[in-house]
Parts: C-alpha cells; sequence; structure tokens
C-alpha cells in the first residue's frame, strides 16, 4: 500500500455490497477488479495511488474475469503478453458453443 487514505471512490461502484464495511486490504484484488470494470479514470488514479502499481499488476493477473478492453489495456500498461494474464488462459480453454 503506498498511501493510507483511502481511495475517493464512489459507493455506486459496490451497489452489491455494504460500502462502509469494505476492507481494501483483504479485499484488495475486488477493489481493484470493480474500479477497473466500472471505473472512471478518476479512479483508476485513486488505486494507482492507494495500491501501487506492483499490487494492481498482482491482481489483474491472477483476475477470473476482466472484458477484453480491461485486459487489452492491462497487457500494455504493464507490459505483459496476454498469456500471463489468468483469465485469458481460462477463456482460452472454454470452447464456445457449436453452431451448424
Amino acid at each position: 500500500m503506498q498511501n493510507t487514505a483511502l481511495p475517493k471512490l464512489r459507493p455506486e461502484l459496490f451497489w452489491d455490497c455494504e460500502f462502509e464495511k469494505i476492507d481494501y486490504q483483504n479485499n484488495y484484488r475486488f477493489v481493484i477488479e470493480r474500479v477497473l470494470d466500472r471505473g472512471t479514470l478518476e479512479e483508476w488514479f485513486e488505486i494507482k495511488r492507494y495500491y501501487g502499481i506492483e499490487r494492481i499488476k498482482e491482481a489483474v493477473l491472477k483476475a477470473r474475469q476482466l472484458n477484453k478492453l480491461n485486459l487489452n489495456f492491462c497487457s500494455l500498461y504493464f507490459n505483459l503478453p496476454l498469456s500471463q494474464f489468468r483469465c485469458y488462459t481460462i477463456r482460452q480453454s472454454h470452447q464456445g458453443l457449436w453452431t451448424p
């Protein structure tokens, strides 16, 4: 953790849980993934300030699910091949539906 002040995030990002009770340390992967998925550029800067680049990198590499846009952004941002991301390898192992 880079900075002790909690990140300034919109409660709407966490509509499915009690925003005031979020444990930013133990649930860092959840917070990072949610901001990547639904957050603004300012919220991205907030998690960068709070967690630091290495912690974000660790979280996105282990993420089970990232949409294609966020996956490609993270791949370029961290200068890593897609094959290093867990969500990419999971997606590649799933066969699509067979259509005649």
